[in-house]
């Protein structure tokens, strides 16, 4: 049997097929096999059902054929392999005919002559769309994943229809395709390019901070208006993450859907579920008639500060259910204290959210860097400039919510009912635009990673859940489509234009394609200029 010649294998250049699979398949494991042993350590439920077994369900998952890690090695690697034999066919000189006889060689000296005219980018970019074909076949030949089931997203949510399905792969292809409109975006509009002036840079840069910013604002506020009221459009994961942050009564997220439906009104005095807010303010130590809404004011005219005086509440003028009861747990009636304690909060568990963000990259790099104060600055810095920037989007949706229907517009308009105040276009609505104005305290070069981050969550809030769950064809054409393109495209631009990427992209697909994170360009000499660029640059 003959042994691998490995110093052979290490010996081959960066770009060699073989290492490109190898790094592929390493990278793609980890992030696979990452967060399933995080969750394993961290969830209680997940151990009860029996460590080895839950252990050897995780291993047979991402290691078969259909797993992440492989369908992946297939699209880089298989493009890569492609790419390889096309250029050994390119470069090979003998008879055709004569090795492979003589219909074969023909169509091979055909098939190499039409090669020869094709641009490399061109012949790389079909290369990389075939293999990229194969992958999203093999990720899309797992079994379906259900809709979510009644009651799962948010306890008292509307149920969905059972035995519909959403495709696993939907949210890797709206990723992928994101993330390709950007290079595509970054390479025409913006013409970035490798040798650009220092001047040319700083003011692309300071343009495409500020669409950054425009980008997060956008998709957030879909996003935090769909966890309302369509929290079926989101990821399951990603409604269980804000759910957790907001640290928001589900009776009340109940209440809101309802009021949206006209099922839950204060003018008419009639709840679809008659208690439920009673409920809520009982348990919060408040008399319950301060969730009846036949009992509290639908209005904020003078004629509502008797009426609350009656119910044993002196420091409300606006009609609506208390802001006491919104507020839950975290504190009673001054929101100004709610507003300040969510911050706190917030502030408190986003630094144990981001301190392994910003720290991973020095460990992975260079650890020693960790000794040096010097060094260790910059990553507690910007851990709480992040952190900070969480606390504000939580704290000024809450600000934003209490404004409009209690401290401010409610107040001066008081001949509107709160079934609008406290509808999907009141007070969430006002929260939701506000929330998003935070993302201005995060480090600009972050700005882009973070609303490329969301956008694909917003673009899958819009897209019809019953095209979504019709499991037709041309569904799956779509997304197949969408997702072959899209990444032969990355692959392409990994290749060939590298600074039309950034962030995670462009450091991921530098290092399985080129074995190395980012490209190597020599810094801007010009001080002034560099300071700008960390503030603004992405």
């Amino acid at each position: 049997m003959p042994v691998p010649n490995f110093k052979a294998l290490v010996s081959l250049p960066n770009e060699h097929p073989v290492p490109v699979i190898f790094r592929t398949y390493t990278l793609a494991l980890s992030l696979a096999l990452g967060p399933a042993a995080l969750s394993l350590l961290t969830s209680k439920k997940a151990r009860a059902k029996g460590l080895l077994a839950t252990v050897f369900r995780i291993l047979s998952r991402e290691l078969a054929i259909s797993g992440f890690p492989f369908a992946i090695t297939v699209a880089v690697g298989g493009g890569a392999v492609l790419r390889h034999a096309l250029s050994l066919l390119d470069s090979e000189e003998a008879d055709l005919e004569r090795i492979y006889g003589a219909a074969i060689g023909a169509r091979l000296g055909a098939f190499k002559a039409r090669l020869a005219r094709a641009p490399e980018e061109d012949r790389a970019f079909y290369c990389n769309a075939l293999a990229a074909s194969f992958s999203i076949l093999l990720l899309q030949s797992r079994r379906l994943s259900r809709g979510h089931p009644p009651g799962e997203l948010l306890p008292l949510t509307p149920p969905l229809a059972s035995g519909r399905k959403v495709s696993p792969t939907l949210d890797l292809t709206l990723l992928v395709m994101v993330r390709a409109i950007d290079a595509l975006v970054q390479r025409g509009l913006f013409g970035r390019q490798e040798n650009e002036s220092d001047e040319v840079r700083d003011k692309r840069r300071r343009l495409t901070t500020k669409i950054d910013a425009l980008v997060f604002w956008a998709s957030s506020a879909r996003i935090m208006w769909c966890f309302f009221y369509r929290p079926s459009t989101l990821p399951r994961s990603y409604v269980q993450w804000i759910s957790s942050l907001a640290n928001l009564d589900r009776r009340i997220v109940t209440t809101l859907q309802d009021i949206r439906k006209g099922k839950f009104s204060y003018v008419r005095g009639v709840a679809p579920t008659p208690g439920i807010l009673e409920d809520c303010a009982g348990d919060l130590g408040y008399p319950r008639a301060w969730g009846n809404p036949a009992l509290v004011p639908a209005y904020g005219r003078p004629s509502a500060t008797t009426q609350w005086q009656k119910l044993g509440l002196t420091c409300r003028r606006t009609g609506g259910i208390p802001c006491a009861v919104v507020h839950g747990t975290v504190t009673g009636h001054s929101c100004t204290k709610n507003f300040a304690l969510r911050a706190v909060y917030a502030f408190l568990e986003a630094v144990a959210l981001y301190l392994p963000v910003h720290i991973l990259p020095t460990v992975l790099s260079n650890p020693r860097a960790l000794l040096s104060l010097q060094k260790l600055l910059p990553i507690a810095f910007g851990t709480v400039r992040s952190a900070t920037f969480l606390a504000g989007f939580v704290s000024s949706f809450w600000g934003g919510v209490c404004l409009t229907r209690s401290v401010l517009l409610a107040r001066l308009l008081p001949s509107v009912s709160h079934d609008f105040w406290d509808g999907p276009y009141g007070c969430i609505m006002a929260g939701c635009l506000i929330s998003g104005s935070s993302i201005w305290i995060e480090d600009g070069r972050r700005r882009g990673e973070i609303g490329l981050y969301v956008l694909p969550r917003a673009i899958r809030s819009f897209l019809p859940h019953r095209w979504l769950t019709s499991g037709g064809y041309g569904v799956q054409a779509a997304e197949r489509l969408a997702y072959t393109l899209s990444l032969a495209y990355l692959l392409t631009a990994a290749q060939y234009h590298p600074a039309s990427l950034r962030g995670l992209a462009k450091g991921t697909l530098a290092f399985v394609t080129k074995g190395r994170f980012g490209d190597r360009r020599p810094k801007p000499k010009d001080k002034a200029v560099t300071a700008r660029e960390q503030d603004s640059g992405l």
